[in-house]
């Protein structure tokens, strides 16, 4: 893992000599020594593998002895940036190799020539440069090159008879409120037996109302109502039902499914104690519809339903187990003649533990393990953890998945232990985390997003991680991590000699675990409650990178942001989107390392809008910026276009940037931009950000779109432009007053533009033509009021490359449409058409229409249900919500 550290500081020491020069005027002959000799650390690594490292303990030792003073140096020379930057003093480098208090880069120079010293002796007296050249000479396959980990999709092999007692469960008919418990040891499939009936096609066609909530050992009562809510609302307004107690949103859930068959599923109910929590959010007259949790503990089950037994889930046998093993490995039920023997071995020796299976699959999987002895190896090793020890055996097999892995996932795998139990991971965040910490390595011709995008998905082919969402485009949009998994990654990142995160937690006795000083070691700390009490202690952590927290939201105090900027001078990472901020401290902005920033900001009382002073420029690292606030307003007065490293700017608000200065040209690094003002989204700030791929704009759209003095014509300049919001937004006038005239003719429009929403822009459906000639639009989102008009009859040209259609608040009443205008339509969203008659019934003939999803729409689903009928197959779903009786 010391390589992607190594890529770090190589970076740093550049920008440092490249951007730094007056500052480091009397120290840049030892800055270059450094840069070579780590340099040359950057060689020795890329010959030493993770094979020839798990077969030398003098390597390994080697390589954590490399990767503790990399650590050292980087810290150093962050830490000097920092105090240079506050002393604003030319030359203040030099001090770097003569402090008079504290580790200096001179202790670290010698530290790093002792480790070349022992490179060399250890490779036969070669000089660095003989090893240099060693390292590049052809030295056979490397496995920890970056190469595709084949793809497959989930497996689910075995457990028909579990799954078809469960489903005649939920067919049957009582005289309550039914609540079916699935109760198995972790590893056991409780989950992906649940996820198997949940995604059934006769089960989603008797259950139009699906909701699944994850509620895990430290759930927060309050959130998994939000998260009932949210698949139960279309549009859900977050800020107004935030305010609202738990019990005021359980007894709106309660109402909300008193009418019809429902199918709400509760994944991972650790306590009794917390299912009495938890039901007081069910109807108590619906007995249509029905409860499906899954736990641990027998006691859970039979405290949900007396009248009749938990389901306990069986292990798989041994021929379920081959099964599973097959298609986890070779994507169809069968092994190679000559892995046969040695593969129903490993299957027979992982227990009937479906987990244990995945993980194993995921190891042998790699195209460097398919020779017989490699099998035959971690055949005797699942055998030795089964003989001697049999408890902890998932732990083992685990970590030998872990050990298997390429040096360039291992971080990147430990980082998830930073993230709450089942916490659903938006795949955007996890990526620019990983990016702003320097676990991503470039690689030529990729973008830093692709690659780590690429070791996402090596991952998850990996099983180590699950696919939560997908997008429109198949690419992943969020993802979990199993709690076993989660655990791992929490208890190897936390060991002595890796010191790579630690988690705050509060302990039995009402303190936090572990203490402050002991978490001053570790690089990375995360805490999802008791923030407050955590800094009320005023922490310190000199080697602290990232600080993470998904706690509860609250509002922060500003002399407990300023504990945070303290504590932990060094951040490139701060997740703190709960907290709510009110006023950023002047010290905030010593935070110089900043690469990842996500912030909740509090409209003051006597403000029309929320601000980021100009001082935010002082932050010059940041790579992403995420501002969420409480008002519909935002005002960025430092000028985002000169600060040079940033690639994301992500808010929920009406966005005014400052003017970019005249002379600057930064800006080509940004990739996404939202949600922008029509006023500042100027010709000037386009010619500077040319590479955008993504833009949302938010306000009134008849300024941006105007012909004459808008500027809609300048997003032809954004050629990688792939994603377009438009927002229509004239508050506090009603927002029918905003209704706009028309849309600009097609050949206006970005030429690579795939997605585009609009909301509140009050269309006529005639102008629907225009989106039409958009060749390469794939997903097409008309939010509440995009067009508005009883009739809609699709023009000849239709949409040919056309895949997601969304629909939301509209009076349409008639829709004229057939198979030939839609012919790549796959899903389609009809969202609060309360007046549509009808879905046109010819879209059943839509070869690849797989989805089609009503909420409020009750006049439209009779046809919903004869297109079903008409279209057949399995593979087609129908969902309606509210679920009629």
């Amino acid at each position: 893992m010391a390589d992607a550290a190594v890529e770090f500081l190589l970076e740093n020491l550049k920008q440092l000599l490249l951007h730094h020069a007056q500052l480091i005027k009397d120290a840049k002959g030892q800055v270059e020594q450094l840069q070579e000799n780590v340099g040359f650390f950057k060689s020795f690594l890329k010959k030493v593998s993770s094979k020839k490292l798990r077969k030398d303990d003098t390597l390994k030792e080697l390589v954590r002895d490399i990767r503790g003073v990399i650590y050292d140096a980087d810290d150093v020379i962050d830490a000097f940036v920092t105090q240079a930057a506050e002393k604003k003093t030319h030359g203040y480098f030099s001090k770097l190799f003569n402090a008079s208090n504290g580790l200096s880069l001179i202790d670290v120079a010698e530290k790093v020539n002792a480790i070349c010293s022992r490179i060399t002796q250890i490779y036969g007296g070669k000089d660095k440069f003989d090893l240099v050249n060693l390292a590049n000479a052809n030295d056979g396959p490397d496995e920890d090159a970056l190469q595709p980990t084949p793809s497959r999709k989930d497996n689910v092999v075995g457990l028909k008879d579990e799954a078809d007692k469960i489903v005649g469960y939920l067919n049957a008919s009582t005289s309550y409120l039914d609540v079916i418990s699935i109760i198995g040891m972790p590893g056991l499939g409780k989950t992906t037996l649940a996820g198997k009936i949940y995604h059934d096609p006769d089960i989603k066609y008797e259950f139009p109302t699906r909701i699944w909530v994850y509620v895990s050992q430290e759930f927060v009562v309050k959130e998994v109502f939000l998260s009932i809510l949210r698949q139960m609302v279309t549009n859900l307004n977050e800020e107004d039902y935030i305010k609202k107690s738990a019990s005021a949103l359980a007894d709106e859930i309660s109402g909300a499914l008193e009418a019809g068959k429902f199918l709400l599923v509760m994944d991972d109910v650790w306590e009794p104690t917390d299912w009495e929590k938890l039901r007081v959010c069910l109807p108590k007259h619906n007995v249509t519809g029905k409860v499906m949790i899954t736990s641990r503990q027998v006691g859970v089950g039979r405290y949900a339903n007396r009248f009749r037994e938990p389901h306990h889930l069986r292990n798989l046998n041994l021929q379920e187990s081959v099964e599973l093993l097959q298609w986890e490995v070779f994507s169809k039920p069968e092994f190679p003649s000559e892995l046969d023997g040695v593969g129903r071995e490993i299957a027979e020796n992982c227990d009937g533990l479906p987990l244990a299976i995945v993980v194993i699959g995921g190891v042998l999987a790699t195209k460097v393990l398919r020779s017989v002895a490699a099998w035959e190896k971690v055949s005797s090793s699942v055998t030795t953890f089964l003989q001697y020890d049999p408890q902890n055996r998932m732990d083992k097999i685990i970590s030998l998945s872990y050990e298997k892995l390429p040096y360039h996932l291992k971080e990147c795998f430990l980082y998830l232990g930073m993230f709450p139990e089942d916490f659903e991971i938006p795949a955007w965040k996890l990526i620019r985390m990983w990016i702003a910490e320097g676990l991503i390595q470039p690689q030529d011709g990729l973008s830093m997003e692709e690659i780590a995008e690429y070791n996402l998905d090596d991952l998850i082919n990996r099983n180590l991680v699950r696919v939560e969402k997908l997008k429109a485009d198949g690419r992943v949009k969020s993802c979990r991590i199993h709690d076993m998994l989660r655990e791992f990654c929490r208890v190897e990142g936390g060991k002595d000699r890796e010191n790579f995160l630690q988690e705050i937690k509060q302990s039995s006795d009402g303190g936090l675990q572990p203490s402050v000083v002991e978490g001053e070691k570790h690089r990375r700390l995360c805490i999802h409650s008791h923030v407050v009490d955590f800094l009320n202690k005023n922490p310190r952590g000199p080697y602290v990178r990232s600080f993470v927290t998904f706690a509860e939201d609250i509002e922060l105090p500003t002399d407990k942001i300023s504990a945070i900027t303290a504590a932990f001078k060094l951040l490139r990472v701060l997740e703190a989107k709960p907290l709510k901020f009110s006023k950023l401290p002047s010290d905030f902005y010593q935070l110089i390392h900043l690469r990842y920033l996500a912030l909740s900001m509090k409209l003051d009382s006597n403000s029309k809008a929320s601000i980021l002073p100009k001082a935010f420029n002082k932050l010059w690292n940041i790579q992403t910026l995420v501002v969420d606030t409480t008002s519909r307003a935002l005002e960025i007065k430092a000028d985002v276009m000169s600060m040079t490293q940033l690639r994301h700017l992500k808010t929920n608000a009406c966005t005014t940037l400052a003017k970019p200065g005249k002379d600057s040209k930064e800006g080509e690094k940004l990739q996404s931009l939202g949600t922008m003002s029509p006023e500042s989204c100027t010709e000037a700030v386009f010619d500077r950000a040319r590479n955008l791929k993504k833009l949302g704009i938010r306000g009134k759209l008849s300024l941006f779109l105007d012909s004459k003095s808008g500027s809609f014509d300048s997003l032809r300049k954004l050629s990688n432009l792939e994603k377009l919001k438009l927002l229509n937004d004239v508050f506090p006038k009603a927002a029918s007053d905003g209704k706009l005239d028309g849309l600009p003719p097609a050949y206006k429009f970005p030429v690579k533009l795939r997605s585009l929403t609009l909301l509140n822009t009050f269309l006529d459906w005639s102008h629907m033509s225009i989106l039409g000639s958009l060749e390469k639009l794939q997903v097409l989102k008309l939010k509440d009021n995009a067009f508005v008009g009883k009739s809609w009859k699709v023009d000849e040209r239709g949409f040919d490359a056309l895949e997601v259609l969304h629909i939301g608040r509209t009076d349409l009443s008639i829709w004229m449409a057939s198979a030939h205008h839609f012919p790549s339509l796959r899903r389609l969203e009809l969202h609060n058409c309360e007046k549509l008659k009808e879905v046109p019934l010819a879209l059943a003939d839509i070869p690849k229409l797989e989805y089609l999803d009503l909420q409020r729409c009750k006049e439209a689903n009779a046809s919903a249900k004869l297109l079903k009928a008409k279209k057949g197959g399995a593979t087609f779903t129908l969902s309606i919500f509210p679920a009629e009786a």
